[in-house]
């Protein structure tokens, strides 16, 4: 009796502490409910073990098309290039060990031909017998990923060109360079997978050549912050083909023949083809599945789809900008591992959902770091959005202190408030840091105002008492506050020869001996205030110095003396002076190998 009434009174605790029946149910456990996970990699691992965690009932079955699952593919290119030697490090779990430790079922080598949605079946088929059977579920999850995107060209399917997706890809490349000694190597495509497989080819001692279509490398960065990436990679011996696009592959008894656009012939050992990724949808189209405006798995904020007993998470969903919160694709794998675990919270009844992504991302090429986070200029012209940018030259850490590297940023933020859009930061050191910060702020809000308040840790080893990140919100802050007015590099190049606009270099005389603009007036900083008579207040006066800190000072003494139109050229004669650079070595004659 006793033992009657305490089972009473604590269903009676746990029904009022939930409110109601109904909450009682979204927050139970899955009770031995059945859950299926296509796809054993980021999204899909994520899903599975953080689901046992938080559920010990539930049935787990995890189906991978692939030998392998939950392996870094961040890493692929480093084991084939020899930076991570040992291959088993790029695993993180084993099916064996998914199963001792989490009593998670995994079926590698099978692949699911087709998903029954009235009969809650999915078909699969063993890739090592031909065998075929079912798998019945509950809840079904398609973490089936991304897939290479290969052009339609002649040649593209000799068996010399290769794409890097999976640990098999990257057994049959390496195994390929081993095996064949190989002299030359042609990649295309200058996003991460390409210019990361560049770099470990040049690594091995192979002839590169990088090959993008369009004028630059990396296009989550603008034009001025990828030009040191594209300095970069041409000082390590790399042939850089920028505007110019494969258009046929021809075999040989030498190797192949890769064919461009402009008439150029390449002579090559192997081809890797890097063009680019798109969301691997073809389960999802045949089980009739809303497919959304980015070509991505259309899911709402809990990543369910069309089908309420269907979820999808990782580079084979679509989700939301959480900038301009308009539908957005980004193929990290940040975002996928994160959306697993948020996934596998909703299937065990908790009550959250997903606010989106900003694509937060880094890449190392040789010994220099590129990062962006939020929205890049041609992305905020293409929305028309109104924004305001800022370029920053400052050092890693304290110059005094050896080892300083440059360190660029560049803000993007609204002009009516100074909310954060997007930034960039390219350096040789401390770039990781700068734009961890940068995205938190954008991740919770934050305008450049916010950037001067942050107090950071400061020892001369890693930073100074103004960290870069200060710096930049210092200079943010003065252009909204109308402290400063400043042009970018291409409304500088617009107004160069204006007859109305008069341009001062306010550097000393011996550093123009390393370069100079045409038609500059050099009047040193210290002599400006004796040398006004000089300037015409009747004309703009353009302004600038080797990375904007001098011309700042200067456009600050003119502005107290009368001067009201005059401008700072941002990011100074460093930003400008790589720009001019790579515009004029895009027109220079390609190098044939």
């Amino acid at each position: 009796m006793a033992d009657g009434v305490n089972f009473l009174r604590a269903v009676t605790l746990i029904y009022l502490r939930y409110n109601s029946k109904e909450e009682f149910r979204k927050r139970g456990s899955l009770m031995g409910r059945k859950v299926v996970i296509v796809g054993g990699v980021a999204g899909g691992a994520s899903t599975a073990t953080r689901l046992r965690r938080l559920d010990e009932k539930a049935a787990i079955v995890l189906i991978e098309r692939g030998r392998e699952i939950s392996y870094a593919n961040c890493g692929l290119p480093y084991y084939i290039g020899g930076v991570i030697e040992e291959r088993e490090k790029l695993f993180v779990q084993s099916p064996e060990a998914l199963k001792r430790r989490f009593n998670i079922t995994v079926k590698t080598r099978t692949e699911v031909t087709r998903i029954d949605r009235e009969q809650k079946i999915i078909h699969l088929k063993d890739l090592q017998t031909g065998k075929e059977e079912f798998e019945s579920y509950d809840l079904l999850v398609l973490a089936t990923g991304s897939k290479p995107i290969m052009p339609r060209i002649p040649g593209i399917d000799s068996p010399r060109v290769f794409t890097l997706r999976n640990i098999k890809d990257t057994d049959r490349i390496k195994q390929f360079i081993e095996m064949n000694q190989i002299q030359s190597a042609v990649i295309v495509g200058g996003g991460f997978i390409g210019l990361e497989m560049m770099e470990n080819c040049n690594h091995l001692g192979i002839n590169t050549t990088l090959i993008e279509r369009t004028d630059q490398v990396l296009n989550n960065l603008d034009y001025e912050m990828v030009a040191p990436v594209h300095r970069k990679i041409r000082e390590r011996g790399v042939n850089l083909i920028l505007s110019n696009g494969v258009i046929g592959i021809n075999e040989t008894e030498r190797g192949l023949e890769v064919a461009l656009e402009d008439g150029t012939v390449l002579n090559t050992d192997l081809v890797i083809m890097a063009v680019g990724v798109k969301p691997e949808t073809d389960l999802a189209v045949a089980a009739g599945l809303d497919i959304g405006v980015t070509g991505a798995i259309k899911v709402n904020d809990r990543f369910q789809t069309s089908d309420p007993h269907i979820y999808a998470v990782g580079d084979a969903v679509e989700v939301c900008n959480i900038i301009t919160n308009q539908k957005f694709w980004t193929p990290l794998a940040g975002p996928a591992n994160r959306q697993g675990r948020l996934l596998a919270d909703i299937l065990a009844g908790r009550e959250v959902s997903y606010s989106g992504v900003q694509g937060t991302a880094i890449v190392r090429v040789f010994d220099l770091d590129a990062a962006s986070t939020g929205l890049n200029e041609k992305t905020l012209r293409s929305l028309n959005i109104e924004y305001l940018t800022s370029i920053t030259h400052s050092n890693s850490h304290a110059t005094y202190y050896p080892g300083a590297k440059p360190l660029t940023i560049k803000l993007l933020y609204r002009p009516e408030n100074g909310l954060l859009l997007g930034a960039q930061v390219v350096g040789g050191e401390g770039v990781d840091k700068r734009i961890d910060i940068l995205a938190s702020a954008i991740r919770f809000k934050r305008t450049v105002y916010d950037l001067t308040e942050l107090e950071l840790a400061y020892a001369p080893q890693f930073s100074s008492a103004k960290d870069p990140v200060n710096i930049a919100g210092y200079v943010a802050t003065n252009i909204l506050d109308q402290i400063t007015a400043t042009v970018n590099w291409e409304q500088f190049m617009d107004r160069i020869r204006s007859s109305e606009t008069m341009i001062i270099d306010v550097r000393e005389p011996g550093e123009l001996r390393a370069g100079k603009i045409a038609g500059a007036v050099n009047i040193p900083l210290d002599q400006i205030r004796n040398r006004m008579g000089e300037i015409p207040k009747d004309k703009e006066v353009l302004i600038y110095c080797q990375v904007g800190q001098r011309g700042y000072i200067a456009s600050r003494i003119l502005r107290q003396n009368g001067y009201l139109n005059v401008k700072n050229l941002s990011g100074g004669y460093k930003t400008f002076k790589l720009v001019q650079n790579e515009l004029q070595e895009n027109e220079k004659k390609l190098i044939k190998l």
